[in-house]
């Protein structure tokens, strides 16, 4: 055999072997990955940059230890070590201003509890979610202005209500008939805890286990949860709200690693273990429904 010949036939054999692991490929249902991609990057620094807002108990930097914690951090640096990337760094802003610091690159990832929605879903790619939880508001002691429901700040034109910037709460009580005039935007939760104990506002809005953390944490006798509390209705159905990670658009790859992982972690023992440090209970998992799910569910 000529060296020519030899090296058709070493060509040969390499085309072989190329197409027989497309066919086993294909056979078992499994889509070939591009090398490298943003994961490969990860893994290779050996940190994920997070965006989160400072809003315990889902994203927040704890006081003692200096660390980035919280239900959604907590669950994600679980996921990421799975995938080989050990270290989170956590990169503070608004709550407001989680998208578009995700879009221009300053994080990687977003881990702050935010609820899946179908506008948010038209911007960013969500996970399958870690938590499904109601709202709740807190208002002064005795309540004096009976406040109960989004409806109920709707109905009194006197009433004031506050909300974080960009959260859903802001939609809810504006589909519950509340009006822009009555709704103030804070950049956090404490500072709108602190309107309420202030007087500047009337009840502030937001997830139950939020408004039950932060009351706790005040310990301030004038100042409550509001019970019971009715969550608002749209298109129909009762509002709760699924939280997960935010990716963006072109990162689909790694969304769906995150969400290979989840599938077995989510609604297990361990994972119900972790987010029991974080107040949430076993009520708030959120049961085998997807982001799919939910985005087709509230068109």
């Amino acid at each position: 055999m000529t060296r020519h010949q030899k090296l058709n036939a070493i060509i040969a054999m390499f085309g072989i072997i190329i197409v027989i692991v497309l066919v086993q490929t294909l056979r078992h249902g499994v889509k070939p990955r591009a090398a490298g991609g943003l994961l490969a990057k990860l893994r290779k620094q050996g940190y994920v940059r997070v965006g989160f807002a400072d809003e315990a108990p889902f994203a927040y930097i704890d006081s003692k230890t200096g660390k980035l914690t919280g239900e959604s951090p907590a669950d994600l640096r679980y996921v990421m070590k799975k995938l080989g990337v050990p270290h989170l760094k956590g990169v503070l802003t608004n709550f407001g201003s989680l998208i578009p610091g995700l879009e221009a690159h300053r994080f990687d990832i977003i881990a702050a509890g935010m609820y899946i929605t179908p506008a948010r879903a038209r911007q960013v790619l969500f996970s399958n979610p870690t938590f499904a939880l109601g709202d709740g508001i807190v208002v002064k002691k005795g309540n004096p202005l009976n406040l109960h429901s989004f409806a109920d700040v709707g109905k009194n034109p006197h009433a004031r209500l506050g909300v974080v910037a960009g959260a859903q709460e802001y939609q809810y009580a504006i589909e519950s008939g509340v009006k822009p005039a009555q709704i103030r935007v804070f950049p956090s939760a404490p500072t709108a805890l602190a309107a309420v104990q202030a007087g500047r506002i009337d009840a502030y809005a937001g997830t139950a286990l939020t408004v039950r953390r932060l009351v706790k944490l005040a310990a301030d006798p004038h100042i409550i949860v509001a019970r019971p509390f009715t969550n608002p209705v749209v298109n129909g159905k009762i509002v709760q709200g699924y939280g997960a990670f935010a990716f963006r658009k072109r990162d689909t790859i790694l969304c769906q690693d995150v969400d290979r992982i989840l599938k077995s972690f989510v609604n297990s023992p361990e994972h119900l273990k972790l987010i029991l440090r974080f107040s949430f209970t076993k009520s708030d998992l959120p049961d085998g429904v997807t982001a799919q799910d939910i985005v087709e569910g509230q068109k």
